[in-house]
C-alpha cells in the first residue's frame, strides 16, 4: 500500500470511530437543544426523565439506527449470570392502511419486560413469579451491532424484579456511583472546594485472553464446555524462557487485532493497548479510562467482540482464568480512580502530596475502605476459575493488601507522627548517557504481586477474573470508599463546628485512618510464605478459595455497609450469596462431568487400544525370537506401565464418580459447594494426574485430544 492509500485508510478509520455509538456527539446533532440539555440533567441525576423527552430521544435514536440499516432493537442487560442478555423486537409495525411503519416509542425505549424466573435470582423470584423489567440506562450510550444478516440497535438497560430488587450487575453499580458522588462532594465542600459538582469512579479494565486454533479447540470437549483443559501433559517448552511477553506479534494475530480494534472503535470503545502476555498464545487488550458504568458495559463488548472476531480468523478466544495448567492464567486488572466534572483526578498526588489535602483524604479513605471490607472485595473476585489462578505467577495472593510504595507510606507515617514533610517526588531517572533523555520518576514503583496497588494516580485491583463482569467488584469498592468518606465527612463537620482549622482537621483525620488501617499496606513480595505468615500476624483475613470467600456475603458488617450506602439491600445481598454458591457448585460439577466423559469415552479406550497393539506386537516379537507360534506374549516394560496407569485411571474415575454423586446429594447450596471443593476437586486432580500418565504412554497419533504443544504454539 502506498503512502496516499495509507493516509486515505487512516482518515477513513478516524471517520468511522464511534459511528455505531449513539454518544454525546450524535445526541447533540440530532436532539433539540432543550431536549439534549434535559437529558444531560437526567444523566447527572438532577431531574427525572419526562415522557416527552423519552419520546423525542426514542424517535431520534430510531431514525439514527434505521439510517444505519437497523430493523430491530433490543434491551441489552447483564443478569447475574455474569454475561449479557438480549431479546430482539422489530421497529416494523403494520399500517392499518396497508404496508408497514417504522416506529419506536418512548415507552419502548424506557421499559421492557422479560421472564425473570429464567435467570439467576437467588430466591428473589420464583418460577411462578416471572415478571422482570428492563429500564433504560441513560448514562450508557446505545450502540449498533452488525452481522451478515443486518443491524440491531442495542440499548443498555438495568434489570429489576417486579418488586424493584436488582436482578443484574448494573443496578448495584449505578447505586454505588451515586453513593460515592454524594459522600465525595460532602468531603470536597468541607475542604473548601465549591466548584466541583459531580464525582465519579473512572475505570480502565485490562483484559487478558488466550487464542487457540478453532480446529484444535473443537476437538477438545473440555475447551468447548468448560473453557479450560481438564487434562494434558505440559509442552516441552512453556514460558520458561520469558520470551513471549511483549514479543513480536505473528502476522495472523496482528490481522486479528486490527479487525478487533476496528470493530471496537466503530462501537466507540476506546481500545488502546495490545500486546503478548507472559504465557504462550496469551494476549492483552486495554481500553481508555472512562466512567465506571460505561467501562463495565464496554468491557462486556470487548469480551463479546473478541469472541466474534476470533471466529472469523479461524481462532477461539479463551476468557477462562486458567485454560492451561503449568502456565500463567488470565486476569482482568481494574484500574480505578476518582474523576470530577471540573477535570480533577482526586487520586493525583500533585507536585507536593503533603499539601494536597484532597489527595490525602481520598487516599486515606481508600486505605480504610480496603482494610475494613477486604473480605467482601475478595468475595467479588471469587469463582471456581479464579481459584486456579490466584496465588500463582503473575496473579496476586488471595490475601487482600495495598501497595502504596515507600514514599507515600512514609508520608502517611510522618503525618501520623506529626511531621507532614513532603514526600520525595518529581525527580528524574538519569541513565548516564547524554543521548538518553531524563525520565520523570513516578512517586512509587510497581508491585506486580499486590492485589490492590497504587500506580501513580490510580489504584489497580489485580484480582479480578478474566471472564467475569467487573461491575460487582467496582460497585463494592465504590460502596466501601463511600462509606469511609461518609465517616470522614462526619468527623470534618464535627471538627469544623468545634473551631478546628481545616489543615489540622485533615491531619488528624489522616493520622487516625493510617494508625487504624496501615496493617493492610504491604510493599513487599506477596508471593512468599513470609508474607502469609506476616499477614496472619497482622490479623488480615485469608480466604484461600472461593467457598471460604463467599462467607463475606453473610458478614453483618459487610451487609450493613452495603445497605447503609443503598448499594444492595440485605435481601439482595442474601441473593448474591445464594447465587455465588450455586454457580460455584454448578461450574465444578460441569467440569467433573466433562472430565468423566472425556476419560471414559476417549482416554481409556485410546489407552486400551494402544495396550492391545503393544500386546500384539510383543506376542509377534516373542514368537519370532523363539521360533514359536504359541505361548503367552511377554509385555514390554512400557506396556506394563500402561497396564498400571490404566488401573490407576479407572480407580480415579470411579472415585470422581462417587465424589460427584456425594456433592450432588449434599443438602443445600453451601454444603454442595463445600463438597465440590473438598471432594470433587481433589478427585479431579487425581484423575487428571492419571490421565496425563496415560497420555505420556500412548503414541501421540493415537491420543484422542490435541496436546498442549499444539494448543499453545500453533497459530
Amino acid at each position: 500500500m502506498d503512502k496516499d492509500s495509507r493516509d486515505s485508510a487512516r482518515r477513513s478509520l478516524m471517520a468511522t470511530y464511534g459511528e455505531h455509538r449513539f454518544d454525546d456527539r450524535v445526541m447533540r446533532e440530532r436532539l433539540p437543544c432543550g431536549v439534549y440539555e434535559e437529558l444531560k440533567r437526567v444523566q447527572e441525576g438532577h431531574r427525572e426523565l419526562s415522557q416527552q423527552t423519552a419520546e423525542t430521544v426514542a424517535n431520534a435514536m430510531k431514525d439514527w439506527a434505521v439510517e444505519h440499516g437497523a430493523t430491530h432493537y433490543t434491551h441489552w442487560f447483564q443478569p447475574l449470570t455474569g454475561k449479557t442478555a438480549e431479546k430482539h423486537d422489530a421497529f416494523i409495525r403494520p399500517n392499518p392502511n396497508g404496508g408497514t411503519l417504522m416506529e419506536f416509542s418512548g415507552r419502548e425505549l424506557v421499559k421492557g419486560e422479560s421472564d425473570a424466573s429464567s435467570f439467576p435470582s437467588g430466591g428473589l423470584r420464583a418460577t411462578f413469579e416471572a415478571r422482570g423489567y428492563t429500564a433504560w440506562d441513560t448514562t450508557s450510550p446505545a450502540f449498533l451491532k452488525e452481522d451478515p444478516e443486518g443491524v440491531t440497535l442495542y440499548i443498555p438497560t438495568a434489570f429489576i424484579s417486579y418488586n424493584g430488587e436488582a436482578l443484574d450487575k448494573k443496578v448495584p453499580l449505578l447505586r454505588s456511583i451515586d453513593a460515592l458522588n454524594v459522600q465525595a462532594l460532602r468531603v470536597l465542600r468541607l475542604l473548601g472546594n465549591a466548584s466541583t459538582d459531580r464525582v465519579w469512579p473512572s475505570v480502565g479494565p485490562e483484559q487478558e485472553y488466550f487464542l487457540v486454533e478453532k480446529a484444535l479447540h473443537d476437538r477438545r470437549p473440555d475447551l468447548r464446555f468448560c473453557g479450560r483443559t481438564l487434562m494434558g501433559i505440559p509442552s516441552p517448552k512453556g514460558q520458561e524462557l520469558e520470551d513471549h511477553y511483549y514479543g513480536q506479534l505473528p502476522e495472523r494475530v496482528t490481522m486479528f487485532m486490527r479487525e478487533l480494534n476496528h470493530e471496537l472503535w466503530r462501537l466507540g470503545v476506546s481500545a488502546k493497548t495490545q500486546h503478548k502476555e507472559v504465557a504462550p498464545n496469551q494476549f492483552e487488550i486495554a481500553t481508555v479510562h472512562c466512567a465506571a458504568n460505561v467501562a463495565a458495559d464496554d468491557n462486556q463488548l470487548v469480551m463479546e467482540t473478541l469472541t466474534k472476531v476470533a471466529g472469523r480468523h479461524g481462532l477461539v478466544a479463551l476468557l477462562h482464568e486458567k485454560p492451561f495448567a503449568g502456565v500463567n492464567g488470565s486476569g482482568k486488572h481494574i484500574n480505578w480512580s476518582l474523576a470530577t466534572d471540573d477535570g480533577l483526578n482526586l487520586l493525583e498526588p500533585g507536585p507536593d502530596p503533603a499539601t494536597n489535602r484532597a489527595f490525602l483524604v481520598f487516599l486515606a479513605a481508600t486505605v480504610e475502605a480496603v482494610d475494613r471490607y477486604a473480605p467482601l472485595l475478595r468475595a467479588t473476585v471469587a469463582s471456581a476459575g479464579n481459584d486456579l489462578r490466584l496465588g500463582a505467577n503473575e496473579a496476586p495472593p488471595a490475601i487482600v493488601s495495598i501497595f502504596l510504595g515507600d514514599e507515600l507510606a512514609g508520608l502517611l507515617e510522618r503525618i501520623a507522627c506529626g511531621d507532614p514533610s513532603s514526600a520525595a517526588c518529581g525527580d528524574s531517572v538519569v541513565m548516564g548517557h547524554t543521548a538518553l533523555p531524563r525520565l520523570p520518576r513516578d512517586l512509587s514503583d510497581r508491585n506486580r504481586t499486590s492485589p490492590f496497588a497504587f500506580t501513580g494516580n490510580k489504584f489497580e485491583f489485580r484480582m479480578a477474573p478474566s471472564g467475569e463482569s467487573i461491575s460487582t467488584s467496582v460497585a463494592v469498592l465504590d460502596a466501601a470508599v463511600a462509606d469511609a468518606l461518609s465517616g470522614m465527612a462526619d468527623r470534618l463537620e464535627r471538627d469544623a463546628a468545634a473551631g478546628l482549622g481545616t489543615d489540622a482537621a485533615v491531619a488528624a483525620l489522616v493520622s487516625e485512618a493510617w494508625r487504624n488501617h496501615k496493617r493492610v499496606v504491604f510493599n513487599g513480595n506477596g508471593y512468599g510464605q513470609a508474607w502469609r505468615d506476616e499477614a496472619a500476624a497482622r490479623g488480615l483475613p485469608d480466604a484461600p478459595d472461593s467457598v471460604s470467600a463467599f462467607s463475606a456475603w453473610s458478614d453483618p458488617a459487610c451487609v450493613s455497609m452495603l445497605a447503609r450506602t443503598n448499594v444492595l439491600s440485605a435481601v439482595e445481598v442474601e441473593a448474591m450469596r445464594h447465587i455465588e454458591y450455586e454457580r460455584y457448585a454448578k461450574r465444578v460439577l460441569i467440569d467433573a462431568a466433562t472430565m468423566l466423559r472425556m476419560v471414559s469415552r476417549s482416554a481409556l479406550p485410546a489407552a486400551e487400544s494402544a495396550l492391545a497393539r503393544m500386546a500384539k506386537a510383543a506376542g509377534a516379537a516373542a514368537a519370532f525370537r523363539r521360533g514359536e507360534v504359541e505361548g503367552a506374549p511377554l509385555l514390554s516394560a512400557r506396556a506394563e506401565r500402561l497396564v498400571s496407569a490404566l488401573e490407576t485411571a479407572d480407580a480415579c474415575r470411579l472415585a470422581l464418580e462417587a465424589a460427584v454423586a456425594g456433592a450432588s446429594a449434599a443438602p443445600g447450596l453451601e454444603a454442595r459447594a463445600i463438597a465440590c471443593r473438598d471432594g470433587v476437586l481433589p478427585a479431579m486432580a487425581a484423575l487428571r494426574a492419571a490421565a496425563d500418565a496415560l497420555e505420556n504412554l500412548v503414541p501421540a497419533g493415537r491420543w484422542p485430544f490435541p496436546g498442549y504443544e499444539r494448543l499453545l504454539f500453533e497459530i
